[in-house]
């Protein structure tokens, strides 16, 4: 499974994960109500203060489920991936879906239905130069080699 990122809607910065080569940073996930959720070491897959981002979605939707515990959150998990992403495969700014905002300063946000813009580097794959990976953004081995993708860089 891959990582899933966006851009924090107060100061468009990309939202790495602790497995990135950038240093991650707190990030408030906000509903349509107010509630905030703290996150301040993200992991990449979609959990801000342990509430699941497509999980939100889904409850800020009129989305519901009997289950209970880890079976609730995979169901309401999958219900908002796929509301988010139904004839819309970035999965963003879709008018009629009700999405969770990421910010790093909850203080005075305004809530924006419309939601985060996705991060195209997923958190993780940056282009930052130096010892990594131009290709997928892994810091290389001494040997210039890169264990993720195979890709070996070479000096001009």
């Amino acid at each position: 499974m891959g990582f899933f990122s966006w851009r924090t809607q107060d100061t468009d910065k990309s939202i790495a994960n602790h497995y990135s080569v950038r240093s991650t940073f707190p990030v408030y996930m906000i509903d349509d109500k107010g509630n905030a959720y703290y996150e301040p070491n993200y992991d990449g897959y979609g959990v801000f203060g342990g509430k699941d981002y497509y999980e939100l979605l889904a409850e800020m939707n009129g989305i519901t489920s009997n289950e209970e515990g880890e079976k609730y959150t995979f169901d309401m998990r999958s219900e908002g991936i796929s509301l988010a992403f139904d004839c819309n495969p970035r999965g963003i700014h879709k008018d009629s879906v009700l999405h969770p905002n990421l910010v790093e300063d909850k203080d005075g946000w305004v809530y924006d239905k419309l939601g985060p813009e996705s991060c195209d580097d997923q958190g993780f794959f940056y282009d930052d130069g130096g010892d990594c990976c131009a290709e997928c953004g892994a810091e290389l081995e001494e040997d210039g080699e890169c264990t993720y993708c195979d890709n070996e860089e070479t000096e001009d």
